[in-house]
């Protein structure tokens, strides 16, 4: 099977006021084409970090890795990347400024529209947009790119129930169309039920890559990641 995303040994670190913070510490992995890929761990655990020198945002000190195709990294704050007045102007963008004529543009839109369930939504105020549905705009820019690997950074951030769904089905769409999805969340109860890979970074390493069943063989807890695998029989179990 055909690689989608190889990194090696990557290494960053950053200056602080305290000294020289190393955030990732000699990374490796490789990711298939056409997999969906949970990457997931706590709050500063260099997820974010790793897929921006992935997507070209930023540059590693140390390490290298290549990639298939174009990288879309969907930021954890989507409405960042709203460019255009309505869904149907931002998806456009993109393709534009990849200089494609206008008939080609305009079919793109349709398609990234069509793919993302945007077409009713298509002239609507693109800032009004319900929080799932500006994810699944900035995904349908991607999209419209022609982008093969798609990255969501903590893709249910302040998300509701019905947005999480919205989100999740974007993403089985997204795998069944071929292209590779990495998502990169420490909420992983939301979505390993859809990863064929599953990667654990812990204060800058990879302490886990395989198979999403066998990570439970671990004590993920160990990690700072809560354990899916809990059973509610009460009110009084509801708590972390």
């Amino acid at each position: 099977m055909s690689i989608a995303i190889s990194v090696n040994d990557i290494h960053k670190a950053f200056d602080t006021p305290v000294g020289r913070r190393e955030v990732l510490k000699g990374v490796s992995f490789e990711i298939s084409e056409g997999a969906c890929c949970v990457i997931g761990g706590e709050n500063g655990s260099g997820k974010s970090l790793m897929m921006s020198i992935i997507s070209g945002l930023e540059k590693a000190d140390k390490g290298s890795y290549t990639t298939s195709g174009r990288v879309g990294l969907v930021f954890q704050e989507a409405e960042t990347q709203i460019l255009g007045e309505t869904p149907r102007e931002d998806i456009a963008f993109g393709p534009k400024n990849l200089g494609l004529k206008k008939s080609d543009v305009e079919l793109a839109v349709k398609l990234a529209l069509n793919e993302t369930g945007l077409t009713e939504k298509a002239d609507f105020i693109a800032r009004f947009l319900s929080g799932g549905e500006k994810r699944r705009l900035a995904v349908a820019c991607m999209i419209a790119m022609q982008n093969p690997i798609i990255v969501l950074d903590e893709p249910y951030a302040n998300l509701d129930y019905q947005g999480v769904k919205q989100v999740n089905s974007l993403i089985q769409n997204l795998k069944e169309s071929g292209r590779t999805v990495v998502i990169l969340s420490h909420e992983i109860e939301k979505c390993l039920a859809l990863a064929d890979q599953f990667i654990v970074l812990y204060q800058g390493q990879k302490v886990y890559d395989g198979e999403p069943e066998k990570a439970f063989d671990f004590n993920v807890e160990e990690w700072n990641i809560r354990n899916p695998f809990v059973s509610y029989k009460s009110v009084k179990d509801m708590v972390w």
